[in-house]
Order: C-alpha cells, then sequence, then structure tokens
C-alpha cells in the first residue's frame, strides 16, 4: 500500500478513514518513509514532494481510503507575554536563536521544552508553562505551504 498524495484537513472524506498515524513534530516533514499506522498495518508514504504534514491531514492511500495525521503529544513550553510589545519583543529572541515556534490563538508562543528557552523568558517577564500537547511549528518563511493533491 502506498499513500500518493496529501489532502488538507476538513478537505477529505473521513468515511474513507483506514486508520490513523500518530507523529512527532520532527517527523512530520516526509517525502517517502516506510510507515505503520497506529492501527498496525504498513504503507509507503511516497510523495513528490517532501510536505509539511499537519495534524487532521489525509495520506490518500492507492486504494482510494486515507490515513490520518495526528501530532502526537510532546514536551513543550507555551509562553506568554503582557502585551504585544513584550510577545514582539520576546518573539525576536525567539527568532534569533532560529528555534521552531508555534503561534497559538491570543499571542502564546509554544515551542520545544527547552529549561534554557524558558529560564529566558521568564527573565524577560513572561510566563511560561511547561507541559505536553501536539507541536506544530510554522515550516518557515520559505517552505512550502501547499499539499500535494
Amino acid at each position: 500500500m502506498r499513500a500518493l498524495a496529501v489532502e488538507p484537513a476538513g478537505r477529505w472524506d473521513m468515511a474513507l478513514k483506514a486508520g490513523h498515524v500518530t507523529l512527532a513534530s520532527d517527523a512530520r516533514h516526509r517525502r517517502r518513509l516506510a510507515m505503520r499506522a497506529d492501527e498496525g498495518f504498513e504503507f509507503l508514504l511516497d510523495l513528490v514532494h517532501a510536505t509539511h504534514l499537519k495534524q487532521g491531514d489525509g495520506l490518500a492511500l492507492d486504494d482510494g481510503r486515507y490515513v490520518e495525521v495526528r501530532a502526537a503529544s510532546e514536551p513543550v513550553i507555551d509562553i506568554s507575554c503582557a502585551d504585544a510589545s513584550h510577545l514582539a519583543r520576546l518573539a525576536w529572541h525567539v527568532g534569533n536563536r532560529h528555534l521552531a515556534v508555534q503561534v497559538l490563538p491570543g499571542g502564546t508562543l509554544r515551542l520545544a521544552a527547552d529549561h534554557v528557552i524558558a529560564d529566558m523568558a521568564t527573565g524577560l517577564g513572561a510566563t511560561v508553562r511547561q507541559h505536553a500537547a501536539p507541536f506544530d511549528p510554522e515550516p518557515g518563511a520559505y517552505a512550502s505551504h501547499a499539499h500535494g493533491s
């Protein structure tokens, strides 16, 4: 079985779901890879171009079914700031370190757990919450945001 395309979340028929695959953030930018669905069956991800797989995307199998992508829960820190100016200053410090970041609603920044960055953010007056959650960082300004079809 091969997965030849990626359909964005909400644009594929969930009734055709064969299973799901749970992947950490660093395993969700792929082109070709042997995979095992959480239900135990194996398939080959075989895309034309490397694609950033997001929570809820459907990997289109060659038999017409789909495998749903799920973002694994992983150790993260959520950083909240007092206001937009504070957030911009903190985002500059994070960006200056070339770290992967996810921007959450309300202006909270989510990063992979890192005690050095947590200490830096706290030192800059931010509120830091350490926990486990799905991490879906921005793919970057020069990365393709398009899914294969």
